[in-house]
């Protein structure tokens, strides 16, 4: 590692609770050293995401220790450490995601469901993530990008692209069943692109102007105003990324006969009681997403290119990374935030 730098500049949380001034702070660290297994990463883009909120402002448990947030990272492979498995060498384009390792040996790895491990560890939340000059990741975990593409239209995919496509595979619907999206932003307008290209109709129900605007020029069939709206026709299948539990009774109810529920958010507010008749009977399913697993994230990557679904994203250079938190909070976003490295 000789010719690379000593240190590096990285954004830290350094206050836990409503995002804004004092959040993050940018400072100077040693640049980190790949342990047995893992790779050392130089960033090339990294997507601003909302589970990012969720760690800042305290949604999830905060961790001792120094925090650096941000897992859909696009980097250059630059330094190997002892017994990499030698998928990637330096130079070569890669993704690090939200599952920076799962423990390989509790019964839910065991049989095929590491997004459900007992002990796993997650990037820009265990282990130091994206908003960074540099990170290290552990090499099983990454997935090849091609280094002909656009990093800052590959960041999104990792983690709004990963999670929305386990969510609409996990509903199992198909061409000409109903879809409804509650919450429009970086996962649900990858959804929505997916879900048309298979034939799909998609009810979008979300607030704000923008994100209505937003939805109609994407493509959906129908939009309306959140929790003041119901789409005209029963839903097969709804997915909720909007992390409003209040909202979920509500859903259900729009729900056709045998239909499904999702929930997408890895917070989500209390959900009020249900009332069985009128909201979960006639065999009505409610089922949260946890994560995923590598085999989504490659088959996801793989169905994007061949269909060419790309995101729409607001470009931020890296010191603005506070910003475009603040922006993501007030939803005055339209595309994904990405920060974007020299």
């Amino acid at each position: 590692m000789s010719n690379l730098p000593s240190s590096m500049k990285a954004f830290v949380v350094r206050r836990h609770g409503p995002v804004g001034e004092g959040s993050l702070e940018l400072v100077s660290r040693p640049l980190p050293e790949p342990g047995p297994g893992e790779i050392l990463v130089r960033v090339l883009a990294c997507g601003v995401c909302r589970t990012d909120l969720h760690v800042v402002e305290g949604d999830l448990p905060v961790l001792p220790g120094e925090t650096i947030p941000g897992h859909e990272v696009v980097g250059e492979v630059v330094a190997r450490g002892d017994h990499a498995g030698g998928r990637f060498r330096p130079g070569d384009r890669v993704g690090v995601a939200w599952l920076y390792r799962s423990c390989g040996r509790c019964p839910y790895c065991l049989r095929g469901d590491e997004n459900l491990c007992s002990e796993p560890l997650f990037t820009g939340y265990h282990r130091p993530g994206g908003y960074a000059e540099y990170l290290v990741a552990e090499e099983s975990f990454c997935y090849p990008l091609s280094s002909a593409e656009d990093p800052l239209l590959q960041a999104p995919l990792l983690c709004a692209g990963i999670i929305g496509y386990r969510a609409f595979a996990q509903s199992g619907l198909g061409a000409g069943q109903r879809l409804g999206l509650y919450g429009f932003g970086s996962s649900a307008h990858l959804v929505l692109k997916l879900a048309k290209s298979q034939g799909l109709r998609v009810f979008v129900v979300t607030r704000g102007e923008r994100h209505r605007e937003w939805a109609r020029d994407a493509g959906a069939d129908w939009v309306g105003e959140e929790a003041l709206s119901r789409p005209p026709v029963p839903l097969d299948g709804a997915i909720l990324f909007a992390p409003a539990g209040d909202l979920v009774p509500g859903i259900l109810s729009s729900l056709d006969r045998g239909g499904i529920l999702l929930t997408a958010g890895i917070h989500v507010t209390d959900i009020p009681p249900i009332n069985y008749q009128r909201e979960l009977f006639y065999e009505k399913r409610l089922r949260s997403v946890t994560a995923n697993t590598r085999q989504d994230g490659m088959a996801w990557l793989s169905l994007a290119s061949a269909r060419s679904i790309l995101p729409e994203v607001t470009v931020y250079d890296f010191p603005r990374a506070l910003e475009a938190l603040v922006d993501l909070s007030a939803d005055r976003l339209r595309g994904v935030a990405v920060l974007r490295f020299p």
